[in-house]
């Protein structure tokens, strides 16, 4: 809604910052460059999917996000404020959560033990068992999840999508602002993948932002608000999820648009 002016004269409303703005991070090891004044916004409730081949960059953004090796140049922005990630509790403290590809999870333990696995809840010197199985089914709730019969099952004897749903459960603890979803229906069979799929969407309406990184553009585009390529370090382009911009966003990761002499744009 706009404002008006003592003197009557309607003035736009002042744009939001994005809950999350990166802008010209930068990342050497020795004398390779891994990122290239790498940029990124994402706004509250959107995701935003991260591509690019091998190399290109997007592990180490990530990383940088999350304070695992923090970046060496560049400014980071959450909801417009300047802050400082130089480690993982920083990038906690401000509300950031990552599920990795490996998702972390120990097999022999149960879903509940794998959850609070570090952050266990106490009552007075013993864990709150019941509080945190309550905790459980919350979080599993909270994400529609109907695929888990019970909450004390071994991780191990869990399916591919049923372990993701689990991690990104795990990622929910503290209520974060943003979740980093690292390759999350990599070998995932056609309905684990739309489970998990149906859980990012259930993440963005609660008004939660999500970065996801993807090699499998179709999930992608089923998913993603939009789509920013990173290429050698850098930003080699960014759409919005529409299936008319495939075509642009394959040309800016294989570099196909610098090849032909292009500029790959929005």
């Amino acid at each position: 809604m706009s404002t008006t002016t003592q003197a009557g004269a309607a003035t736009a409303p002042a744009p939001v910052a994005p809950l999350l703005r990166l802008r010209g991070l930068t990342k050497s090891f020795g004398a390779v460059q891994a990122l290239r004044g790498a940029d990124l916004d994402v706004g509250a409730g959107e995701v935003v999917a991260l591509v690019g081949d091998n190399g290109a960059g997007k592990s180490t953004l990530i990383k940088a996000i999350t304070g695992v090796q923090p970046a060496d140049g560049g400014t980071i922005e959450m909801d417009g404020v300047p802050v400082s990630i130089k480690a993982p509790s920083d990038s906690a403290a401000l509300g950031i959560s990552a599920v990795y590809q490996d998702l972390a999870l120990c097999d022999n333990l149960d879903v509940v033990a794998n959850l609070f696995l570090g952050q266990e809840a106490h009552r007075g010197k013993v864990m709150d068992e019941i509080a945190m199985e309550k905790e459980s089914r919350r979080l599993l709730d909270r994400l529609a999840v109907r695929t888990l019969r019970s909450v004390r099952t071994e991780v191990g004897s869990l399916s591919g999508g049923q372990r993701q749903t689990v991690a990104i459960a795990r990622s929910m603890l503290g209520d974060p602002k943003l979740v980093i979803l690292d390759e999350p229906t990599a070998a995932l069979g056609v309905s684990q993948t739309a489970q998990v799929l149906e859980l990012v969407k259930t993440l963005r309406g609660e008004g939660i932002g999500v970065i996801i990184i993807s090699h499998n553009l179709a999930d992608v585009f089923q998913v993603a608000d939009r789509i920013v390529v990173l290429r050698l370090g850098g930003n080699a382009g960014e759409w919005t999820a529409e299936p008319e911009n495939r075509q642009a966003v394959v040309g800016a990761i294989t570099g196909a648009d610098i090849e032909n002499g292009q500029e790959a744009t929005p």
